[in-house]
């Protein structure tokens, strides 16, 4: 099992814990994490685009001009591509863009992504990470203090004022157990967690 550092929220080390290799020590598959990234941006598209072909925008029931001898191109409507108001010749219509994973899949890319931030030591535990008032500042000294800037912080239970805290921290993303997700794992550089809430993923995906 791989052993981490443990700290406080003064940024000293308290001691070390050891995680679970079911979920922060199995082989990486960068191809199911690839998958998981592609699909996660992909069902978030509305798909709601849409523009009129030519068959859709209104006139252009008449041939403007005659075929030959009047000196201009040949023309069958005015609502053909070239003319102003004229249809969109390939136009965007609605579509779906859901990319679908199986349970597997999911698991088995959120694994990957958790042991990859292990491998690179960028995965911090801390003992525990309260607030007993909402405040940026009080949260951006703990961050400090850790030497971590761009980071994902995954909290347990009644941690309310821990996240309104960081709302307003654009490079901090705060995150429960059950809401983590790859893309995010990955966007940021750091991945900051409470003891209980790598407990409480060991419970989850181990």
């Amino acid at each position: 099992m791989a052993n981490v550092s443990v700290y406080n929220m003064e940024g000293n080390e308290v001691g070390t814990m050891e995680l679970n290799d079911a979920v922060f020590g199995v082989k990486v598959n960068e191809h199911l994490v690839h998958m998981a990234v592609v699909a996660q941006l992909a069902n978030k598209r509305q798909g709601t685009q849409k523009a009129k072909t030519r068959a859709e925008v209104s006139g252009g029931g008449k041939k403007p001009w005659r075929q030959k001898g009047t000196g201009h191109a040949r023309q069958g409507s005015t609502r053909a591509p070239q003319w102003t108001g004229g249809g969109v010749v390939f136009a965007p219509t609605p579509r779906d863009y859901t990319i679908r994973l199986n349970k597997k899949e999911k698991r088995a890319a959120l694994k990957s992504a958790l042991t990859s931030r292990v491998q690179e030591n960028k995965f911090i535990v801390l003992d525990e990470l309260k607030m007993d008032e909402i405040k940026t500042k009080k949260f951006k000294n703990v961050l400090d203090n850790l030497k971590v800037s761009k980071a994902l912080v995954v909290v347990g239970a009644d941690s309310d004022n821990v996240v309104l805290s960081a709302r307003n921290i654009p490079t901090v993303k705060t995150a429960y157990v059950n809401t983590i997700n790859v893309y995010d794992i990955l966007k940021y550089n750091t991945v900051v967690a409470t003891k209980a809430a790598v407990a409480s993923i060991e419970e989850v995906y181990a």
